[in-house]
């Protein structure tokens, strides 16, 4: 087959297509599916910058999300047959293969039947930033109805999803964007107040729209300095939640502490980095219900642009960037 191979760590021009080995069925479990298209995430770029989780274990195949359709199961198998569409985000982490590849074989429990409303390339867009989105608002944060949350990035491929998942909840949202275009965008997605943090000081923007409270929940996409910002524009007793390693030092820690902020972390790798059999099957369960909601029109993936597999440097080098609107994808059959 072909794929995406990465033979050591360096800038995007490591990443180069070949010919590997087919993957095969060895578990009674496991799933053959061939790859329709595979979304990327900022997790890519950095595993390809610094090396991935298991060094040792090269070349590796990047890429978690992605979509395709069953081509065979294993003897114990009974959710899925040849032929069904589904998309999941499991692998790409440097052991075992990942999703910039045209087949990969995964254990059936972390599959998901694709929602009908899309088509693969969206689909393929949806998992990793999906449940990201969703664990840090609803599973860390435990928004309510009637709640106020700040979404930092709210144009990017977490963020868009996110102030969707918020508003789903009953929730008030403000987001930070860098234009009037993509304010525009997030406020048709539900955004209630948008904040250009180019042109103005968010926190006292926050301070503003709450008359001073403070939002209930922060959900911190940009990490670095904005974690340390983002504490003092949070009520107290409020929930902070970052996507990023925040800095060890600075005044967001002693504002936190000050105004009793509940800190949470949420990297949605971690069930797979660990092994959390319980936890990787509450993702597959988040597919499965944003699933519905995809297909009742409760949600919307927006595909900014997408490559064919052979370009999988160039999509990095666009990824990097940090300026999407969306999410890229690659596509396998072009």
């Amino acid at each position: 087959m072909r794929a995406v191979v990465m033979t050591r760590a360096g800038g995007p021009e490591v990443l180069e297509l070949g010919q590997v080995p087919d993957p095969q069925i060895c578990q009674p479990m496991e799933v053959l599916v061939a790859l329709e298209a595979a979304g990327l995430n900022p997790i890519d770029t950095k595993l390809r910058q610094r090396g991935t989780f298991y060094p040792e274990q090269m070349p590796a195949i990047l890429g978690c999300d992605a979509a395709g359709r069953v081509v065979a199961v294993g003897s114990q198998v009974r959710d899925f047959q040849p032929g069904d569409a589904v998309y999941w985000c499991h692998g790409g982490l440097g052991q075992g293969g990942g999703s910039y590849a045209e087949l990969q074989v995964l254990d059936a429990r972390y599959l998901a039947p694709k929602p009908a409303r899309l088509d693969f390339v969206q689909a393929a867009a949806v998992p990793l930033a999906l449940i990201t989105a969703w664990e840090a608002l609803y599973d860390r944060a435990r928004l309510t109805a009637g709640q106020t949350v700040l979404i930092h990035g709210g144009a990017g491929g977490v963020g868009h999803l996110a102030i969707q998942l918020a508003k789903l909840q009953g929730a008030r949202v403000l987001t930070t964007v860098s234009s009037p275009e993509k304010g525009q965008w997030v406020q048709r997605l539900g955004a209630d107040v948008v904040l250009y943090y180019r042109e103005t000081d968010f926190v006292e923007s926050v301070r503003y729209w709450t008359e001073g409270r403070g939002v209930d929940v922060a959900l911190d996409t940009v990490g670095g300095q904005v974690f340390h910002a983002t504490a003092q524009a949070v009520a107290h007793y409020g929930d902070l939640v970052t996507l990023l390693q925040p800095p060890a030092e600075g005044l967001g820690w002693e504002e936190a502490r000050r105004r009793n902020l509940r800190i949470a972390f949420e990297l949605m790798l971690t069930p797979q980095l660990a092994n959390l059999e319980e936890a990787l099957m509450h993702q597959t369960e988040i597919l499965r219900t944003a699933g519905r909601l995809f297909d009742a029109g409760q949600l919307e993936i927006h595909v900014a642009q997408t490559f064919p597999l052979s370009q999988a440097a160039a999509a990095h080098r666009l990824l990097g960037e940090g300026r999407t609107q969306g999410k890229l994808v690659l596509v396998h059959n072009s």
